[in-house]
């Protein structure tokens, strides 16, 4: 599965919405990453992930997303996820609740388990 971003921009309060559109993944992120780094060089005070129609993310894909976190939060702005589907949301919910050692044996075995987590979710 593809993943399309579109991002707009209001300049007057230094928002950036990018918006995701389909799946988050090993094969998706790096071009991702490329593109919400020039977001995130561009400055604005928030950027918003709109994950409204994202359907899928791994491990590459939360990777992303965190080292753009942490790299706004240090120049003092903010990144926010909005939208997310249930599915997605409880990715987000897990990661809150491991504890900071590594519990997965590589990065094949997490994207297992996030996959399981997520279809699992989106059968409830």
């Amino acid at each position: 599965m593809d993943l399309t971003t579109t991002v707009s921009i209001d300049e007057e309060n230094s928002v950036a919405r990018v918006s995701l559109d389909g799946a988050l993944n090993t094969d998706t992120a790096p071009a991702f990453e490329l593109r919400l780094q020039e977001v995130v060089d561009a400055g604005y005070q928030l950027t918003v992930l709109d994950m409204k129609e994202l359907d899928y993310i791994s491990s590459a894909g939360l990777r992303v997303i965190f080292k753009a976190a942490k790299q706004t939060r240090s120049d003092g702005r903010n990144l926010a996820a909005a939208n997310r589907k249930p599915h997605i949301d409880k990715v987000f919910e897990i990661l809150k609740a491991l504890p900071d050692m590594a519990v997965f044996a590589n990065e094949q075995e997490l994207d297992d388990y996030l996959d399981a987590m997520q279809s699992k979710s989106r059968d409830e």
